[in-house]
């Protein structure tokens, strides 16, 4: 078959896909010749310098994969290809010890001032005192996201004598122990006590600027801050007025939200350590890439599992029975991610009534691939999910039992506190919220969804009618639920936008709120119909 390379890809990569395959290295196309030759190719190979929109993938009438030879997908649409039965494949392990190895340069370079004196020694200078450093020995790492690239990060700066914390909601407190890694119970806190805060998130709506102002002010006046996961994480804006004015010592930044980028405010501080996204580039990944990349394709051109594969869906093998009920355990995974902020050792996953005779494999699966979504740095798929749930230290149990009192068929997720069902109702097996926390609830799911928990007393839903009113968030509908008068009470809304963080906070101290969050579920999990109104 025609294998097209549009980026530049190791000698490896091509050998093996040489192997097999007639390969064309082409890296010189710009947009429209790609559109005119990308039909006569079986598989395109990327990095992250080709974008293979909605238009290129359908002007490829033979294609069957597209293979990125590295973790991003940010220039591959993964819809379109997914909607004209493209398998999009990655190298989602061939960078993580190049990353972890930058995360390790940029802090060691910013702790001992060595980009600025080397650029002082070079200009003739001989200034000692001006370049003291600082000790890593004996400081305590923040580490933001314990998954791959966090764990190495931290195993090698322990060997440099840090105390070691981390914030990730999905590791299990015996894993992290394990590495000798003490888990904290939020963001906030694993900034009060860092001495460098290290980011390892990866990049979606909920994870976008959440190192702001707040955190910044949180870290001491000596903390450092490394970002070498992807840009906009840490709101440069906050960065550079914490820079600028001292509430931090330094950072050190690999990434940013727009790339490439020549110019930026923060470029003019002295106190900044940058480079140009660096973290894969070294030989070893570059190699790493190219081979896993290539397997990955071959794969796909036998016919085979693709192990690697994003869009890989569960298929014939699922139970007719069972199918409707994928985009619900799949919502529902994602709802429990959103609502859990402690460390999950164990997520119980339960099957009530009539779908508790069928084969729920899938839907595991899929509730795995939902509550994984958006916590690890790489795109989550049916194949994949079990094992990064097994990395975390997490564990998986299931229950199933044929009696349900109200509903054919339930699905119920736990995780800690953490709790959320459902169920599907009507011909068309509309997907509905039954419970959220514990409280009995029944609404539809949402793209945009608010949740609160606060005393019961008159007055609460027109509290938050008005904020959100004043804030131009419109509710589409909404449902209260609680367990006794007078007690705990829970209001669940959908809106027709996203509830900025700022109006949540403003929300929870307006009814005394335990606790308030919004949840943005992508469209294609929710239902995506017009509610009928506001009920409660």
């Amino acid at each position: 078959m025609r294998v097209l390379i549009a980026d530049p890809l190791s000698d490896a990569g091509i050998d093996a896909l040489a192997e097999h395959h007639d390969v064309h290295v082409r890296t010189d196309l710009d947009r429209e010749a790609l559109l005119s030759v990308v039909g006569q190719y079986d598989a395109v190979v990327v990095r992250s310098g080709t974008r293979l929109d909605a238009e290129v993938i359908a002007a490829g009438e033979s294609l069957k994969v597209i293979g990125r030879a590295g973790i991003g997908l940010d220039n591959v649409d993964v819809d379109a290809a997914t909607a004209h039965g493209v398998v999009v494949c990655n190298a989602p392990q061939s960078n993580v010890i190049s990353a972890a190895e930058h995360t390790v340069a940029l802090l060691l370079s910013l702790a001992r001032a060595v980009p600025r004196a080397d650029a002082s020694l070079r200009r003739g200078e001989w200034r000692r005192k001006e370049f003291e450093g600082l000790e890593l020995h004996g400081k305590t790492l923040g580490v933001l996201g314990l998954g791959r690239v966090g764990v190495l990060v931290a195993q090698r700066l322990s060997a440099f004598g840090m105390r070691l914390i981390a914030y990730d909601p999905f590791v299990a407190v015996e894993r992290a122990s394990r590495i000798g890694v003490e888990l904290v119970g939020s963001i906030d806190e694993l900034c009060q006590r860092a001495d460098v805060l290290s980011v390892h998130l990866p990049k979606t709506a909920d994870t976008l600027g959440i190192v702001g102002e707040q955190q910044l002010r949180s870290l001491k006046p000596t903390g450092l801050v490394v970002n070498t996961a992807r840009g906009g994480i840490v709101d440069e804006e906050a960065l550079h007025r914490a820079l600028d004015e001292g509430w931090i010592a330094g950072a050190g930044l690999d990434v940013f939200p727009e790339e490439p980028i020549q110019q930026s405010p923060l470029f003019a501080l002295d106190n900044i350590v940058v480079t140009p996204h660096l973290g894969a580039s070294t030989t070893e990944a570059q190699d790493k890439a190219g081979v896993m990349v290539a397997e990955a394709v071959n794969q796909a051109l036998a016919g085979e599992m693709v192990p690697t594969a994003v869009n890989l869906q569960v298929g014939a093998t699922v139970p007719e029975a069972v199918k409707p009920f994928m985009p619900l355990s799949e919502a529902l995974g994602q709802l429990l991610g959103a609502l859990h902020s402690g460390q999950a050792g164990e997520v119980t996953i339960e099957y009530v009534g009539r779908v508790a005779d069928e084969d729920t494999q899938a839907l595991t699966l899929g509730a795995l691939k939902g509550l994984l979504t958006g916590v690890v740095s790489e795109p989550v798929t049916f194949v994949n999910a079990p094992m990064l749930a097994e990395e975390r230290g997490l564990r998986v149990r299931t229950i199933t039992s044929s009696e349900s009192r109200d509903y054919v068929s339930v699905v119920r997720l736990t995780a800690g506190e953490a709790e959320v069902a459902g169920t599907l109702v009507g011909r068309t097996d509309r997907p509905r919220l039954i419970e959220v926390w514990g409280f009995p609830i029944e609404m539809e799911l949402r793209p945009h969804m608010l949740l609160l928990r606060y005393a019961d007393r008159p007055g609460m839903m027109g509290r938050i009618g008005q904020i959100l009113g004043e804030s131009g968030v419109n509710i589409a509908s909404a449902q209260v639920g609680r367990q006794e008068q007078g007690g705990e009470a829970l209001i669940a809304l959908t809106v027709d936008s996203p509830v900025p963080d700022d109006v949540v906070e403003r929300l929870r101290a307006s009814v005394d709120g335990r606790a308030g969050l919004a949840v943005d579920l992508p469209p294609g999990l929710a239902q995506p119909t017009i509610s009928s109104g506001t009920q409660a």
